[in-house]
């Protein structure tokens, strides 16, 4: 993969770790995977994952790698945080929420922010928090939280493409809504990652 990405240093050596054994997990190297790519009738980055695992049994992460590898360097990359950020929060509503949330954050010891195409994580050790703009200038904040902690969070019920630990969710309807209760959650949140 591509270098440069805000990730912890469990990400990184995980990262590390998949990157050095593709060759053996795969049983070829990532470029013969990026010609098989080429032979995908599908276009999307999800369906070409999906036909990669369906076609050739090649798991999300290997699959990533090969998708990451084929991307024209015109393409935004999944490390390219600044670009990520600007494209998926181009709404100023929903921006000023993300904003909201990492003042929160950076209350927090030890938080990592990370961008991600569909969504804003952070992370300590593992990911405890997401945040995912919404229609209308709304957000979803995802948190690694029982839902009966506050009757302001949901059960996650909608897969996200986020952690599966996020069992907990709070939809926000402008910054204002990040308020005190939010800060304790995610503080909360954190202290679980």
């Amino acid at each position: 993969m591509k270098s440069g990405a805000v990730l912890t240093e469990r990400q990184q050596k995980w990262f590390a770790t998949v990157e050095a054994n593709f060759e053996k997990a795969t049983g070829r190297p990532v470029a013969v995977w990026v010609d098989i790519l080429k032979g995908c009738p599908e276009t999307r980055p999800k369906a070409q994952a999906a036909w990669l695992k369906a076609t050739h049994g090649i798991g999300s992460n290997h699959a990533a790698f090969i998708l990451d590898a084929a991307r024209p360097a015109t393409d935004i990359g999944w490390d390219d945080a600044e670009l990520l950020r600007a494209a998926l929060w181009a709404e100023p509503r929903s921006l000023a929420i993300l904003e909201a949330i990492e003042r929160a954050a950076a209350g927090v010891d030890g938080v990592i922010t990370g961008q991600r195409k569909g969504y804003t994580a952070f992370s300590r050790a593992v990911q405890f928090a997401a945040i995912r703009p919404l229609k209308g200038g709304r957000a979803l904040l995802g948190l690694k939280l029982d839902p009966a902690t506050s009757p302001r969070l949901s059960e996650a019920v909608r897969r996200e493409s986020w952690s599966e630990r996020l069992s907990a969710v709070v939809e926000l309807d402008g910054p204002g809504a990040v308020d005190g209760e939010i800060a304790r959650l995610f503080a909360a949140a954190a202290q679980n990652g």
